[in-house]
């Protein structure tokens, strides 16, 4: 038999066949469809277009909605999507309907999915937002689509697309307590630029990469996409599939896959993580990149720790090592990712204090979970960049406008690096601290 990368290996399962190479086309069967408040109501309006205006979804049980960006607004038309979203799932009686301003409210999509349980090793998971590709730290094909593919898939469960070739990334030696994987993932992106890895699979491997934790993995696979990547992965190991057991409220069984001995990657680099500095992206591009000693002492006006890459419990514990006992220089916004971080926020101590009492007493601002301002949003969202500032962030893109106003300068950090500059007020090396 062909000797297949992980990513081949589960778009082979899911189109029924023993194998497939880069390159082909292909019919693959989708386990779960996500959608959220921006890209729903398009995805919506396809699906009645043309499966009928009483049409009912391939499978309820595989159609996940979570409002998470534009939701804590008074915006009218923000609010319209979400009312959208809600008859809709009313209509279809969907059972994984996250609506806001209710109990079951859970936050970033992206953080939802896998503490909800819908992330599951072997799978393909489709979502209508680039960021989708995060779940493939759980051993998925996970990626990005439009509203026409997605309303295509609402109808059938099925999708034809381009199996892609696969860049592998290997992570060798002891990580430094200095590092995160937002460094890690900035170092690729600076090394290959935002299209370097165009339409294809990045596979992370190495020793390094499997000392982090699964929401560390999250990261990692998060940002393919700002290298132009089809999908990241991560073979599971038992960290992965204990998370995954835990949170499987479905019981659905699942299937470990891995690339097998000789399959062939279109491209290969290994990094030593014993060497690797602190990274900043710089204005505006996440391939602007600079380890934070060459733009050490620049001038800030805000943080922001936040979103589907800086929003997990693992960046609020970084940040929060270095904030108990300290003030912040410059406006500092801290936004959970999830009800389920938040409360975490509030539980977790360090050295006798919740991590929310160490932000605020560092002078730091809570927000609720969310988005936020990471897609800017509309003017009264919490943390938006409402003049022309100069941020440090721990969100994904920072170009013109991306965080709201289109003169503002965003440099892309990990939470130790963001944690570090509120304190000064000026861009800061996290060594200095630790």
């Amino acid at each position: 038999m062909t000797a297949m990368t992980l990513t081949e290996k589960i778009l082979a399962r899911a189109a029924k066949r023993d194998s497939v190479r880069p390159g082909e086309n292909i019919w693959v069967d989708v386990d779960v469809l996500m959608t959220h408040d921006v890209c729903g109501p398009g995805t919506i309006g396809i699906f009645k277009q043309h499966f009928g205006q009483n049409a009912k979804v391939w499978d309820k049980d595989k159609v996940v909605i979570i409002p998470d960006h534009y939701i804590f607004t008074a915006d009218a038309m923000a609010n319209r999507n979400v009312d959208t979203l809600r008859q809709f799932a009313a209509e279809q009686g969907l059972p994984y309907y996250y609506d806001v301003h209710s109990p079951a409210y859970k936050g970033v999509c992206h953080i939802a999915l896998p503490e909800e349980g819908h992330t599951r090793p072997g799978e393909v998971l489709l979502g209508t937002d680039s960021h989708t590709c995060t779940a493939g730290a759980f051993g998925e094909f996970a990626t990005g689509i439009g509203n026409t593919d997605a309303g295509f898939v609402m109808g059938t469960g099925k999708l034809w697309l381009k199996v892609p070739p696969t860049m592998r990334f290997v992570f060798e030696g002891e990580l430094p307590p200095y590092i995160m994987a937002k460094d890690l993932i900035l170092a690729i992106i600076g090394d290959i630029g935002c299209d370097g890895a165009t339409y294809r699979a990045m596979e992370f491997d190495g020793e390094a990469v499997y000392a982090l934790n699964i929401e560390e993995r999250m990261t990692l696979c998060n940002m393919v996409i700002e290298a132009g990547g089809k999908n990241g992965v991560i073979a599971p190991d038992q960290i992965t599939i204990d998370f995954v057991n835990q949170r499987n409220k479905s019981g659905k069984p699942f299937q470990v896959m891995k690339s097998d001995a000789g399959a062939t990657f279109a491209y290969e680099k290994v990094y030593n993580v014993s060497k690797l500095e602190p990274v900043v992206a710089k204005p505006h591009s996440p391939d602007n990149r600079a380890v934070v000693s060459e733009v050490k002492g620049t001038r800030l006006d805000r943080a922001y720790i936040g979103s589907c890459t800086g929003g997990k419990l693992t960046d609020f514990r970084a940040a929060a090592r270095l904030l108990k006992g300290r003030s912040v220089k410059i406006d500092t916004f801290v936004v959970p990712a999830t009800s389920e971080v938040a409360r975490g926020l509030q539980t977790e101590k360090l050295n006798g204090q919740t991590l929310e009492e160490i932000f605020l007493a560092a002078g730091a601002k809570l927000g609720q979970p969310s988005c936020a301002a990471c897609l800017g949003g509309p003017s009264d969202t919490f943390g938006r960049l409402n003049q022309a500032l100069r941020c440090i962030s721990t969100t994904n893109r920072n170009f013109p406008g991306r965080m709201g106003h289109k003169e503002a300068e965003v440099f892309l950090a990990s939470p130790l690096t963001v944690a570090a500059s509120a304190i000064t007020g000026v861009i800061s090396d996290p060594r200095d601290f630790l």
